[in-house]
């Protein structure tokens, strides 16, 4: 059963920047050998993630891209900003206000203590769940 996770920001942590969750959940993807797509909601969010990739955490490396060249298919990360077309990969992490699109097994929606940036987060909810996801709340 495909599954949904939504991470609601709480934390001081990731509210002062909601991007380091991010990292943190694509470090986790690439450490358990899952490559991910994350869908950035704008070209400027997409270069904020690749620059936060290389310097959040002095210990890790997380092979990572923006999307768009000949090696997208052999980069374990990739970030797409809205408008560039990739190949469906089993991990989403999503960052935009509507449903990912393609075929996945797992999305991980990083929802923004913001009230204004939650109220899609409600709508892909039911999305998810009438499309048979199993669908979890996690707080962060």
């Amino acid at each position: 059963m495909p599954r949904a996770d939504f991470y609601l920001i709480a934390k001081p942590r990731f509210l002062d920047d909601p991007l380091l969750l991010v990292c943190e959940l694509a470090k986790r993807a690439f450490e358990s050998g899952q490559p991910a797509l994350i869908l950035a909601r704008s070209a400027d969010q997409a270069d904020a993630l690749d620059e936060k990739l290389w310097e959040f955490d002095e210990q890790a490396f997380i092979p990572h891209q923006i999307a768009g060249d000949d090696d997208d298919a052999i980069t374990p990360v990739l970030i797409v900003a809205p408008g560039t077309e990739t190949p469906d990969r089993a991990l989403v992490i999503n960052l935009r206000d509507e449903c990912a699109p393609g075929l996945f097994e797992r999305v991980l929606e990083v929802i923004p203590a913001d009230e204004a940036q939650r109220l899609g987060s409600r709508e892909r909810w039911k999305t998810y769940k009438a499309a048979g996801f199993e669908v979890n709340k996690h707080d962060m």
